[in-house]
């Protein structure tokens, strides 16, 4: 008997690890190893056109990473790609949500349509928005109805991180759109009946009722969103090619450069390192002023 359970306990770990096994197997090929490799890279001078000659450099990278004033700006960059995008991009799914949870008609068309962009190529969609942005682009001709001058846009040092940055908006809004709704539609209809006998205005009841409601997915979608758009890269590299004077130039962007095209590995990974630090820390705190004060 004993040993017939064994057997038993066996074959169910063999087939266990069958299913485990590929996915394993991939996650190591294309997520740990090379985890592994960047870190050790970092503290080297590993030149990928000539790997033989590479050196352990110790902290070399680390300080000529924060010496450098193109990374400087890069990274402040995409500070404020962040910072324009997270309340921009969260804000709007959450007031469309609200707009198409009161809908009684083409619901289904409305979710639809925002959600379009979503699946959508990033670069189909930038090359889009670079006609969009144009000089006689459809959102010039329509400022000029209104007597507005042409503005530069993407061609401007000054617009140019704004635009994408609203274009980035727009393409992402109909996800967060659509976890929002969920959460509407999961809230108690009871809550509002029991508000609206005590004579609740609507700002009451969305601020007594549908943000603490809707916390955790708030949470959730100011997190994911914020780690997207730390990851920007693909909407400068289409639209702007990092300019005009490195306005538009990510940190992602540099350490792509660097390491495809400078061929400068170790340098990359150094930079590399540097962003997921503080990337991991800023999720931390955000993390930690987001949390309920009941958990506390």
């Amino acid at each position: 008997m004993r040993r017939k359970k064994m057997k038993k306990n066996k074959a169910e770990s063999i087939m266990g690890m069958a299913f485990f096994g590929p996915a394993l197997v991939l996650l190591s090929v294309f997520l740990f190893i090379p985890l592994i490799l960047t870190f050790v890279f970092s503290f080297t001078d590993f030149f990928a056109l000539n790997p033989s000659m590479t050196h352990f450099v110790g902290l070399d990278n680390f300080k000529e990473v924060f010496k450098d004033e193109t990374f400087r700006k890069a990274f402040w960059n995409t500070v404020k790609f962040v910072l324009i995008i997270v309340p921009l991009q969260g804000g709007g799914a959450l007031l469309l949500a609200l707009i198409i949870n009161k809908v009684t008609h083409f619901k289904k068309y409305f979710k639809v349509a925002f959600f379009v962009p979503v699946v959508m190529s990033l670069t189909v969609v930038s090359t889009l928005w670079i006609q969009i942005y144009s000089p006689e682009g459809i959102l010039n001709a329509i400022l000029g109805f209104f007597g507005i001058d042409a503005q530069p846009f993407i061609n401007s040092a000054d617009q140019a991180l704004p635009s994408i940055a609203i274009m980035s908006a727009w393409q992402g809004v109909g996800y967060q759109m659509i976890i929002f709704l969920g959460g509407l539609q999961g809230i108690s209809p009871s809550l509002y009946e029991a508000a609206e006998m005590d004579h609740a205005t609507p700002w009451q009841k969305f601020k007594d009722i549908t943000l603490p409601e809707l916390k955790p997915l708030l949470v959730f979608v100011l997190i994911t969103v914020t780690i997207g758009a730390f990851r920007m890269l693909v909407q400068p590299m289409v639209m702007t090619g990092g300019g005009p004077s490195n306005s538009t130039y990510t940190v992602v962007y540099d350490i792509y450069e660097t390491g495809t095209v400078n061929w400068e590995m170790g340098l990359a990974s150094t930079m590399a390192i540097v962003f997921a630090v503080f990337v991991i820390i800023l999720t931390v705190i955000q993390n930690i002023l987001t949390k309920d004060k009941e958990e506390k």
